[in-house]
C-alpha cells in the first residue's frame, strides 16, 4: 500500500466500527449478530464502553434513560423543539433546535452532580469517612460551581421529585443483586442529607441526581452523564415536535401574542 494510501485510511481512526462493502460490525461483533438479540439500551452501551452490559446493568441504565424522556413544554428544550416546528423547520431540525438547548444550566446538572459524586468517591477511596468526605466535596464542587448543587431541588416538584425514589430503589435492588456496589446510592444520599441539614430543610434528589447516581454506579465517566441525558430527553423532543406538526399552528412565540414582553428602555 502507497503511503498517500495508508494516510488517507489513517485519517479517521475507530475502534468502533469495522465497515467495508458487505460487512458491518460494531466492537467486533457482526450486526447481524446484535439485530433482534439485544435492546437499544445494550446498544449505546457497547457502542460507548466496547462490550455488552449484564441484563442487570442494562435495565439499570434503561431505567435510567425512560425516566428523563420529557418534563412538559416549560422545560426549554420541549419549548424550543415546539417553536421550531411552527416555524416550519423539518423534524431533524426540530430535534436539533431541542437538543441544543441542552446546556450547562438546563440539561448539564447531570453531569456536574456525577462529577461531585466523583469527588466523594475519590475522598473515600483516600480513607476520609463519609460525612467529611461529602463535606469536603461539596465545598471544592461549589468553589467551581457556585452554591447551587446540581442534581438537588426543582423548581415544581416539592418536596419530591417523583422519579428519584423509583430510580434510587432500583439501584439497591441492583446492588444486592450485585450488578452494582451501592456505593454512589450512598454518596447521593449523603449529598441529600447534608444539604438539607445545612439548610435547615429537607430538600429533594432530582431526576439529574439519581440518573447521575445510576450513570456513577454503571461507570460511565461523568461527560457521558449529559450524553446520555441527550439521547434519552431527544425522544421528548421528537414526540413534542410531532405533536406540534400535527397540531399545525405558525410562528408561535415563547408566549401568545396578545403578551408583550416588559420595556425597560427609554421612551422618548
Amino acid at each position: 500500500m502507497s503511503t498517500d494510501a495508508q494516510a488517507i485510511e489513517s485519517w479517521w481512526r475507530t475502534s468502533i466500527i469495522d465497515m467495508s462493502p458487505g460487512k458491518i460490525a460494531f466492537r467486533g461483533r457482526p450486526i447481524e449478530s446484535l439485530i433482534g438479540t439485544i435492546g437499544f439500551a445494550e446498544m449505546i452501551w457497547l457502542m460507548t464502553r466496547s462490550e455488552l452490559p449484564t441484563k442487570g446493568q442494562a435495565a439499570l441504565l434503561e431505567a435510567a434513560l425512560v425516566a428523563g424522556v420529557d418534563h412538559g413544554p416549560q422545560a426549554p428544550s420541549i419549548a424550543a423543539a415546539r417553536m421550531a416546528a411552527t416555524c416550519g423547520l423539518g423534524l431533524n431540525n426540530v430535534m436539533a433546535t431541542g437538543v441544543n438547548m441542552l446546556g450547562d444550566v438546563h440539561g448539564g446538572a447531570g453531569e456536574q452532580c456525577a462529577e461531585l459524586y466523583l469527588m466523594v468517591s475519590e475522598r473515600l477511596a483516600n480513607g476520609e469517612d463519609l460525612e467529611a468526605a461529602v463535606q469536603a466535596g461539596l465545598s471544592d464542587w461549589r468553589a467551581r460551581y457556585g452554591k447551587i448543587v446540581s442534581g438537588f431541588g426543582h423548581r415544581f416538584h416539592k418536596p419530591v421529585d417523583p422519579r428519584a425514589p423509583r430510580l434510587m430503589t432500583l439501584v439497591r435492588e441492583a446492588a444486592q443483586d450485585g450488578e452494582v456496589s451501592g456505593i454512589f446510592a450512598d454518596i447521593g444520599e449523603a449529598v441529600q442529607k447534608e444539604i438539607g441539614r445545612a439548610r435547615g430543610v429537607e430538600i429533594a434528589m432530582n431526576i439529574d441526581g439519581a440518573t447521575a447516581v445510576i450513570f456513577s454506579e454503571l461507570g460511565f465517566p461523568p461527560p457521558l452523564s449529559r450524553g446520555l441525558f441527550c439521547l434519552s430527553r431527544s425522544v421528548g423532543v421528537l414526540s413534542h415536535g410531532w405533536e406540534q406538526m400535527q397540531q399545525g399552528g405558525r410562528n408561535k412565540g415563547p408566549m401568545p401574542p396578545k403578551f408583550l414582553p416588559k420595556y425597560e428602555g427609554e421612551r422618548i
